[in-house]
C-alpha cells in the first residue's frame, strides 16, 4: 500500500493528492453544509484556494470524492487546516477524524491548528481539539491598524 493511501474494508480511500477538481471541491463543500461558510460564487477564489493549498487530503468511496482536506503546511512545525468537509451522508463515519490523521501521520511533529465552524466545536473537542486563547484574525475587508 502506497504510504499516501490508506484504505479500508468498507471500500474508503483517504490519501493524500496534488489537487482537486474545482467541481469536487465544490460538491463536497455543498455536501457538507461548508458552502454556506465559503464564497460559492466566486469560482476563481475557490481555485486559488485549491492552488495555493500545499496539502490537500481526500476521502473518495466507490472513485467519488465525499471528504476534502485542505491545508497549508511545513510539514514538521504547523499545519494549518483550512478546509476539512465531509458530505453530509457519510457525516459520524469517522472520516473527518481519519483525514485529520491521515494529516497528522504525514507531519507527525507538526502542530494542527483550524479554525471551526460553531456547528463543529463538539467534533473537535471530542477527538482532542482544544481552544488557544492567544490566535488572532484579521478579515480581508478589515484595517491594519
Amino acid at each position: 500500500m502506497d504510504s499516501h493511501q490508506i484504505s479500508n474494508s468498507n471500500g474508503l480511500n483517504i490519501r493524500q493528492v496534488p489537487s482537486l477538481k474545482l467541481e469536487d471541491f465544490i460538491r463536497v463543500l455543498e455536501e457538507s453544509g461548508l458552502s454556506s461558510r465559503r464564497p460559492m460564487e466566486d469560482h476563481l477564489l475557490l481555485e486559488k484556494m485549491i492552488l495555493g493549498s500545499n496539502l490537500i487530503v481526500s476521502a473518495e468511496k466507490e472513485g467519488r470524492i465525499i471528504g476534502v482536506l485542505r491545508a497549508i503546511t511545513d510539514h514538521c512545525y504547523r499545519c494549518f487546516i483550512a478546509d476539512l468537509a465531509v458530505s453530509k451522508e457519510f457525516q459520524g463515519q469517522g472520516i473527518g477524524k481519519g483525514m485529520i490523521q491521515f494529516t497528522r501521520d504525514l507531519a507527525p511533529s507538526a502542530r494542527l491548528i483550524l479554525f471551526s465552524a460553531e456547528e463543529a466545536v463538539g467534533f473537535y473537542q471530542k477527538i482532542g481539539f482544544h481552544i488557544h486563547e492567544r490566535c488572532y484574525q484579521l478579515k480581508a475587508e478589515e484595517i491594519l491598524l
